[in-house]
């Protein structure tokens, strides 16, 4: 099974504070993905390409219990303040993954799009069979988007 998931949503911030906010929080700083996930440097920096980022997904949130997802996702391809190529290349995910920015309202605001289309992996495939990963993947991002809009609209205050 392989998940082919488009989530997006449009951030009321230009696309280069989306830019720094998407990158910080893949550099651990833990200030809108949480509770569903948390990054950690791995190799590298994210923005570049061979860089690694170590993810784990709460699925009861942090420090809830419940299973951990981790995997290591490695960056294949950037356009700075535009797009983010990511592979899945451990852990329990494999395959590719994908961030696009595009400005909306003349660059006032940006639409931030995540497509998705990593295949389970290990005892996640499992999982797989009896919870439905893939709308609780879609759950969380849209979480994480909606408060990455109101991080970024403090910021502005």
């Amino acid at each position: 099974m392989t998940y082919d998931l488009i989530d997006e949503a449009v951030v009321d911030a230009p696309p280069a504070a989306v830019w720094d906010a998407l990158l910080d929080e893949f550099r651990g700083g833990g200030r809108w993905w949480v509770p569903s996930n948390t990054f950690a440097p791995g190799s590298g920096s994210p923005d570049e390409v061979g860089g690694e980022v170590k993810v784990t997904v709460h699925t009861k949130g942090v420090d809830k219990g419940g299973p951990k997802l981790r995997f290591t996702a490695r960056t294949t391809a950037v356009e700075p303040g535009r797009r983010l190529e990511i592979e899945y290349v451990d852990g329990v995910f494999r395959g590719p993954s994908e961030f696009v920015l595009d400005p909306v309202d003349g660059g006032r605001r940006t639409r931030i799009g995540m497509h998705f289309r990593g295949r389970p992996h290990g005892w996640l495939k499992l999982l797989a069979k009896v919870a439905d990963v893939g709308a609780e993947h879609s759950k969380a991002t849209s979480s994480a988007f909606v408060a990455l809009d109101g991080l970024l609209a403090k910021e502005r205050a």
